[in-house]
């Protein structure tokens, strides 16, 4: 269904909107945390580790596919607030047909480059083979994370959070059914956890490609629609390039990140592989939530609706901190189980690193919460300059930090763990600093009645 957000109440508008995104990323992450599962319980510790350092890597690479997506959504949002339907199609061909093609060969490359990315990470030679058959089998299939997310990412450009969630949920429970028969029943060891979340990504992408195009009228395109508009191909290019470098940069520090934790050896993998599986679930909502406040905050630009925009900002602080108090709450109490559900109670060091991980982070969370908020309402903005320097704040402070406070020999491994809401808290200061002064210097105006706005920058205005 379409939702025009530039009507109605902020707050309903944008927890509706996020609601149906929120379940849908649970049932993403559900691929990951089967996987987790049925490889930690049937197959071993060693294939776990192996799975938890390749996931760094497959997220890197397929980040980088999904912020190119991202990046383009914005443009889909803006020329739909502006009711601009034309501009919206010829959008579509355009990136659907350049991020596709840098896909393919993206896939290409990477399979035949695994075994020396495995390499440079620092992969214990007791879990590189495994390692490197999940990687190669998960590279293989980028297109159909390519597919995915470029549909999923239009039809939430244009309001329709729903549809992509649908297909989701059918593409995660076939995944669990095929990680149970090719593991236990067939014995096809992380070979068969990797084939079973290829598949279920194939049948979510193409599902999702066919229902948008054949049900929704104002994206189908027409012979008129396939041209290649410089003005329009401009656009999209600098917005996705940007979000993609933006996307590409926090998993490339938490593939940093990865390789640090490598050096602490199977255990402290492992649980660094489940404790941040349990993290990056706990605090999904709040990304959904800022994810959702970009689209907002695009269409309401679109629309010329500043004022809508700043009430949004209103809306989602509130939300944001009373759910991450919560949140706090439950991880903090709770992750002792939460790790045993992942984990043998016999790996009792593996849910003791584990808990010491998330003790520490989870007291944290409405820091990130915030920040996934700033990165939002920038990139909705068009300042994706200013998000893309959050990233690498946040990131490249979590990275030094963790190198520097991991080498201390009374610190250690918690030294990775403190990283973490050390850059988070820096990150969010310099937001707030900017967004203060933006705000004040009433630099946060109504677009200009032409798409040139996009590639405008906040700070040339007077």
């Amino acid at each position: 269904m379409v939702t025009d957000m530039t009507r109605g109440n902020p707050r309903t508008i944008i927890l509706k909107f996020a609601f149906p995104m929120l379940v849908g990323n649970l049932f993403q992450q559900l691929y990951n945390i089967v996987d987790s599962v049925v490889v930690g319980r049937f197959i071993g510790k060693d294939a776990l580790a192996a799975v938890g350092s390749s996931f760094m890597l497959m997220n890197f690479f397929s980040f980088v596919i999904i912020g190119l997506c991202m990046g383009a959504s914005v443009v889909y949002s803006y020329y739909f607030g502006e009711k601009n339907f034309s501009n919206l199609r010829k959008t579509i061909f355009i990136s659907f047909l350049s991020i596709g093609i840098f896909t393919a060969i993206l896939s290409i490359i990477l399979v035949s480059k695994t075994e020396q990315m495995l390499i440079l990470i620092n992969t214990p030679e007791s879990i590189f083979t495994d390692s490197q058959i999940y990687l190669q089998v998960i590279f293989g299939g980028l297109l159909f994370i390519f597919l995915y997310n470029a549909c999923s990412a239009l039809l939430r450009s244009i309001g329709d959070s729903k549809t992509p969630l649908y297909f989701l949920i059918l593409a995660a429970s076939s995944n669990v059914i095929l990680d149970l028969l090719f593991v236990i029943v067939f014995d096809m060891g992380v070979f068969g956890v990797a084939l079973a979340t290829i598949i279920a990504q194939a049948v979510s992408s193409v599902l999702c490609l066919v229902y948008g195009f054949a049900k929704i009228p104002l994206i189908r395109l027409t012979r008129e629609d396939l041209v290649f508009d410089k003005e329009i191909a401009l656009t999209v290019g600098k917005y996705s390039f940007l979000t993609s470098i933006q996307q590409s940069i926090m998993t490339f520090g938490m593939v940093c990140v990865q390789g640090i934790v490598n050096n602490f050896g199977p255990d402290t993998i492992a649980a660094f592989t489940v404790a941040g599986k349990i993290d990056s679930i706990a605090y999904l909502p709040v990304q959904d939530f800022g994810n959702a406040f970009s689209t907002y905050v695009a269409q309401n630009k679109g629309a010329k609706h500043t004022t809508r925009i700043l009430e949004g900002i209103k809306s989602v602080s509130r939300t944001i901190l009373l759910f991450c108090l919560v949140l706090s709450v439950l991880i903090f109490t709770s992750s002792g189980q939460l790790m045993k559900i992942f984990v043998h109670v016999n790996e009792t060091n593996v849910i003791r690193i584990g808990v010491e991980y998330l003790s520490v982070i989870s007291v944290f969370y409405t820091l990130i919460g915030f920040l996934f908020m700033f990165y939002g309402f920038f990139r909705g903005i068009g300042e994706l300059n200013i998000s893309l320097f959050l990233t690498i704040v946040s990131l490249g402070t979590r990275v030094f930090m963790a190198y520097i406070l991991s080498s201390i020999p009374k610190i250690g491994q918690r030294g990775i763990w403190w990283s973490v809401p050390i850059g988070w808290a820096l990150a969010d200061l310099i937001a707030f600093i900017i967004y203060r002064r933006l705000k004040k210097r009433q630099l946060v105006k109504e677009a200009p009645d032409n798409p040139d706005y996009l590639l405008s920058t906040i700070n040339t205005h007077k």
